[in-house]
This record gives C-alpha cells, structure tokens and sequence, in this order.
C-alpha cells in the first residue's frame, strides 16, 4: 500500500539520522537549513519510494565525502583551477554562466550548448568547474535568494542555447553524459524548467526521437521555443535578467551577442564568475599559490543505462543527418 507524502518523508528523515557523522556533516552542507526540502527533492526523484530514495542520498553523501565535495569551493584544499588562463579557456569553452534571476527569484542558469567546445582543458577541468558552479549556487546563490524573499528557493531555470551546433558535438557526448549524471545523482530536481532556444532543425529531429526515452517527469521540465524565446521570457523575467543570447531580435550567437563581455554570462568579466572566482580565491586566503596549476579528480559515475542509451540516440540521429547532408555547421 503507498504511503502518504508525510509519511514517506518521516520514514526518510528517520532513516538519515542514523547516518554516520561523517555524512550528517555533508548532508548539511547540501540542505542549507532545509533538510525537509532536501529529502523531498530526492523522493521525487525516486517516484516517493523511500528505500530507493535512502540509497540515492546515502550514495550521495559518500560520494561527496569521498569526492571532497564540501572543500570544492575551497582553494587551499583542492586547487582551484589556476592560473587565470587556463580558468578563462575553460569559461571560453564550457559556455555557462547565470544571467540573473526570474521574477519569483529562481536563478537563471545560462548554457551554451551548440558552442562548447570542451577543447582546452581536460574533462576532469570541466567537471570540476561544472560542480563548483552546482555548489556555489546551492550553497550561495539559492540561500540568499531565499533570504531575500523570505521563503525556500531551491531550484532554478535552465536556457539552453543551441546556436551553432555542429556535428563535432558528438565528440563531447561522453563527457556531457558524465556530467549529465553527475547531476541526476547528486543534484535532483534542482531545475523547475528547461527552455530550449536557437534550436536548428537537426536538433527538432533529434528531440522527436529522444523525447519518448525520457522519463515522463523529465519530460514536462523541457519547454522548446521558438527563436530565443525572448517574448516568452520576458513574462517571466525582467530584460536585465535574459541572457545575452536573448537579448535581440532573432537568434544571435551565444558568444558575442550582447554588449561587451562584461554583459554576456559566460565571460570571466561577467559579474557572475566575477564574483565565484573572487568567492574560490577568498576561501583560500593566502595558503595557496594562485600561479599553481592542479585538477580537482572526481571519481566519474557509471551512466544510468537509460541516459546512455539517449546517448546512443543522438549519436545515431546526428550520424544519419552527417550522411544525408555531409559534414559541418548544423542549420
């Protein structure tokens, strides 16, 4: 017989207090003050079945005290990815970034799809900026958003851009589907909508045939719009808040529309990665050489066959568009 929501989460509760202190410790670090919430994020994303939502945080926790997790924004520790060029070769490459905020104060996460090229550094850079961008947004954006507006916020919207994909792209899916799980596992149902944009025409090929992989509550987070969905952003968001991409008629390129560097989201002079890399550099005070140059290693997660198999998908979708019409841009 299914048990009731409240039900499900004090079982769930009762279950993570017998944790070893060791996990209490990083489970706090995740919450942030809301432990409840925290536990509710999981069972959804185990369908409320509180044994297999037990095992997903448990695994969860380990993996952040084994990985380190909680020391990730933390130099003096870890390393942070240093000197300052390989940190903008890597921004310059893995195009992410938060253009601000919705109306109701959810943060706007900013993605360059089509024009990341994960070319300039190694994939255990990328996954480590991936975690730290995570980790800096759960543990101080979303708290001081919900400070501010006096309730939880603990997701946020994700725009995706697609301008300029290319079939090159099938090139990173093995690094996009670590990190792609690194976040089912460890950072469920932190993002309420997915908005598409800039989508060419392969990618409405793609879509159809991936859409009927994805698990049914994936499925109504991923909203695709039409151009760069600028109109329908703004009911939701001020102009302020759009991402660059956004920001003008029609589609634009994700790495130079907007006015100077300073206003797109993924440049290291954006007020965003500003403020994380000065946040990193703080945390180690003066422990550490900021001209050392080392890689955080996460211990990256067998994928969810399902995630591979959409991989797969792809792959072969984007294979049988390549023989159809030849190599090059994707329009």
């Amino acid at each position: 017989m299914a048990i009731d929501s409240a039900e499900a989460i004090r079982q769930f509760q009762s279950l993570i207090d017998q944790v070893d202190q060791p996990l209490k410790i990083t489970f706090e670090n995740m919450h942030q003050g809301y432990p409840t919430e925290t536990l509710v994020r999981f069972l959804k994303a185990r369908e409320w079945n509180v044994a297999k939502a037990h095992k997903m945080l448990v695994d969860c926790l380990n993996w952040r005290v084994q990985n380190g997790i909680d020391n990730i924004l933390s130099v003096s520790i870890l390393k942070p990815i240093v000197p300052t060029d390989l940190y903008k070769a890597v921004r310059d490459t893995q195009l992410m970034g938060m253009s601000g905020y919705t109306k109701e104060g959810l943060p706007i996460i900013a993605i360059g799809v089509g024009e990341s090229t994960y070319d300039k550094a190694s994939a255990n850079y990328y996954v480590q900026s991936h975690i730290q961008m995570n980790e800096y947004r759960d543990r101080i954006i979303m708290p001081a958003a919900s400070k501010k507006h006096g309730r939880h916020i603990g997701t946020c919207v994700k725009i995706l851009d697609m301008t300029g994909l290319k079939l090159s792209a099938l090139n990173q899916i093995k690094l996009l589907t670590v990190i792609s799980t690194i976040d089912d596992l460890n950072y469920p149902e932190k993002t309420d909508t997915y908005y598409i944009v800039n989508a060419p025409y392969i990618f409405s090929a793609c879509w159809k045939v991936v859409k009927p992989l994805l698990q049914e509550r994936t499925r109504r987070k991923i909203q695709v719009l039409q151009g760069n969905g600028r109109d329908e952003f703004l009911k939701i968001m001020d102009f302020a808040s759009l991402p660059h991409f956004c920001r003008r008629d029609g589609s634009g390129s994700s790495r130079h529309s907007g006015n100077g560097t300073s206003a797109n989201c993924f440049s290291l002079d954006h007020p965003f990665h500003q403020q994380l890399y000065t946040y990193i550099k703080q945390q180690a005070g003066e422990s550490v050489s900021l001209t050392s140059q080392g890689s955080f290693h996460v211990k990256f997660p067998e994928p969810d066959p399902e995630d591979v198999l959409i991989a797969q998908t792809i792959q072969s979708e984007l294979s049988r568009y390549d023989s159809q019409n030849g190599t090059g841009p994707i329009q």
